[in-house]
């Protein structure tokens, strides 16, 4: 699925899931095609702003599948900060961050995409608040591993908890701002 509401092309938009959405909705934070797990939608058009170019950072925990074993040398390289590309082929040092070898989830299922358990595999969870172009995936690149799968777990203390795929929950505005940890000026 698509994090947008209108495309020019055949694809699955956030419109297709049997939710009422209210007029002026739109993805903050959007997650790409080939990505999955929390999507927060708001009808405030500031919220994009207070909690992506406001006066503190953010935290985003994302649950990954790479390829191969990965190492603790890499582990370590990921955590001090790591070179990536971003956009115009500059090298940019990202930020220090958590970075954890884990079990799967058993309350994931297991896409088409994913690894299968009898491959070399890892899983990672990696807890960041700066989110350059693809960075998770050119991070995990940098220390060569493929990502296969890219979860959104929360965005500060908003999380998927229990959320089926293409289930939508709506909280009240308060609570939203609280759990995001910005304030609405």
């Amino acid at each position: 699925m698509v994090s947008q509401f209108i495309s020019s092309h055949d694809v699955r938009l956030l419109g297709d899931l049997n939710f009422n959405f209210p007029e002026g909705t739109h993805a903050i934070g959007r997650l790409d095609n080939h990505s999955e797990g929390l999507l927060l939608l708001t009808t405030n058009p500031k919220v994009t702003r207070l909690l992506f170019q406001g006066e503190s950072p953010h935290t985003r925990k994302y649950l990954i599948q790479v390829k191969n074993k990965v190492n603790e040398e890499s582990l370590l390289q990921l955590r001090e900060g790591i070179a990536i590309q971003v956009k115009g082929g500059l090298n940019y040092i990202t930020q220090p961050c958590k970075i954890e070898i884990v079990s799967k989830p058993e309350y994931l299922d297991s896409p088409a995409h994913e690894i299968p358990a009898q491959l070399p595999h890892t899983w990672l969870t990696i807890e960041l608040t700066e989110g350059k172009f693809h960075q998770v995936r050119k991070m995990v690149a940098a220390i060569h591993h493929k990502c296969k799968r890219l979860i959104r777990l929360s965005i500060e203390e908003l999380t998927i908890d229990n959320l089926k795929t293409g289930e939508v929950k709506a909280i009240e505005e308060k609570e939203f701002f609280q759990q995001l940890k910005i304030r609405n000026y």
